[in-house]
């Protein structure tokens, strides 16, 4: 995989740290800043949901803090550093947003942002999510299944994968002048792993609107799968019979698989997979097959070779 320079973003466009890491601080006292610091857009449209507590949530576990949340990313559209997408994120318009539904369906159609939102309640799941890199989260996303949109739109017996593409917006992604992947990014699921229980649409975390360097206005959660599965601020959404090429899989098809399940007992070709470190913790603690997840996923994956198919 080629990798360009990282691009020079000057200090003075980006919002000091001891701001951005307290966005509520921020907002208060922005109006006695003055006209030379504006609020990023993405905390500007953040509001507040209205989200039910699903049963699916993971209980017992200590939530990661909103500031770690949403300024330790990885989104190499805004840049490779953890930070970058906090820093530059901010100029990515979010409204009006469509997303357009193709390929093997009975209602190919064009919704907005607002139309999806009407196909199912907004609910809160606590999920962990666990980075290829090998360290995790615990997150309290708000979405709703993907289900819900894939039955609204009807595929036909034709459709067994579905193919995300996210937005590829170089006016506001200094990312994409670099060949860090083949953009528009792209990510894929099984039909069966689509319409799982767990596999939800995000719109908001923490009760809040997502902001841009999470993947705003809509983003793909698989919480049994590493993160870079979780195709952020989706334009497109195709339901196609054979298995669609996706992003990193394509760059460097021996490092990152198409399943990309969450398996301690297959590493990455340059680190081990057998533990991970939880942001905010010292110590590293032992992976869990399929993100801890394997009772509701493991039976999708019956018979297969997970070394085969990682």
């Amino acid at each position: 995989m080629l990798i360009g320079k990282k691009p020079d973003i000057p200090s003075s466009e980006i919002t000091p740290k001891s701001l951005w890491l307290d966005r509520r601080r921020f907002m208060t006292g922005a109006a006695v800043l003055g006209a030379g610091l504006s609020l990023p857009r993405q905390w500007a449209q953040a509001a507040p949901l209205q989200a039910a507590k699903s049963p699916l949530s993971t209980t017992g576990e200590e939530l990661t803090p909103l500031k770690d949340v949403t300024t330790y990313n990885n989104y190499y559209e805004f840049g490779t550093d953890k930070s970058d997408p906090a820093a530059n994120a901010g100029g990515m318009k979010t409204r009006p947003w469509t997303v357009e539904i193709s390929g093997e369906v009975a209602k190919p159609v064009t919704l907005g942002i607002e139309d999806i939102l009407r196909l199912a309640p907004v609910e809160e799941r606590i999920y962990r999510h666990r980075c290829v890199e090998a360290w995790s989260m615990v997150i309290p996303w708000n979405g709703f299944p993907l289900s819900a949109l894939i039955k609204h739109i009807e595929p036909t017996s034709k459709a067994n994968f579905v193919e995300f593409t996210t937005i590829a917006d170089r006016a506001s992604m200094p990312g994409l002048a670099y060949p860090y992947l083949d953009w528009p990014y792209r990510e894929g699921l099984r039909m069966d792993e689509a319409m799982n229980p767990l596999t939800i649409l995000a719109v908001g975390l923490y009760g809040e609107t997502l902001e841009n360097q999470n993947g705003a206005p809509l983003r793909l959660v698989v919480p049994w799968k590493y993160g870079f599965k979780g195709a952020k601020s989706i334009v497109r959404i195709r339901f196609v019979s054979d298995q669609p090429a996706t992003a990193w899989n394509t760059a460097n098809p021996s490092e990152y698989g198409f399943y990309s399940n969450v398996n301690p007992n297959v590493d990455h070709p340059r680190w081990t997979q057998a533990k991970e470190r939880r942001i905010g913790d010292f110590l590293r603690r032992p992976t869990l097959m399929f993100n801890g997840y394997g009772e509701q996923v493991a039976n999708l994956y019956k018979g297969m070779d997970l070394k085969t198919y990682f």
